[in-house]
């Protein structure tokens, strides 16, 4: 029987699942269930009723070391225009320093003989271009700031 607390919520669970399995079913807090288990990198994402929830499985050893594991916040790129996918740059339609308005065309990336036009998502001011046209760009790449 493992015995699991979700914020700050006892649960008793029995279950027969082996780690790596797609399906978990037994009982919790003596009510059946049964749920789908997909690994997610470190995490498992356990599917339940039309809910989805990521866990991470450790032992206690782990867990204490964990807890002590600085965190380090991702890096802000809300500034900026990232390549969703990769492909070569075929037009910036902006220059530094220019208005542009939500919606707006910022660039054009050709990935797979199509054409992907970029937008701006909110008003703002162009900051620097940061790739050139013709420029082949990987996945996250950024292509401009916004100043």
């Amino acid at each position: 029987m493992l015995h699991v607390t979700v914020d700050g919520q006892p649960y008793a669970v029995t279950q027969a699942w082996a780690f790596g399995g797609i399906r978990a079913s037994g009982r919790v807090n003596g009510q059946l269930y049964t749920a789908q288990i997909e690994r997610q990198g470190l995490a498992l994402r356990v599917a339940h009723d039309g809910r989805r929830i990521d866990v991470q499985v450790l032992s206690p050893r782990a867990a204490e070391l964990l807890r002590l594991m600085p965190y380090k916040a991702p890096p802000d790129l809300s500034k900026f225009l990232l390549s969703p996918m990769p492909g070569l740059l075929v037009q910036l339609a902006v220059q530094p320093g220019q208005k542009v308005l939500a919606g707006e065309r910022l660039a054009v990336i050709e990935a797979m003989k199509m054409e992907n036009v970029l937008t701006a998502t909110t008003d703002g001011t162009v900051g620097e271009l940061l790739a050139k046209t013709g420029e082949s760009l990987a996945v996250d790449q950024p292509i401009l700031s916004f100043g």
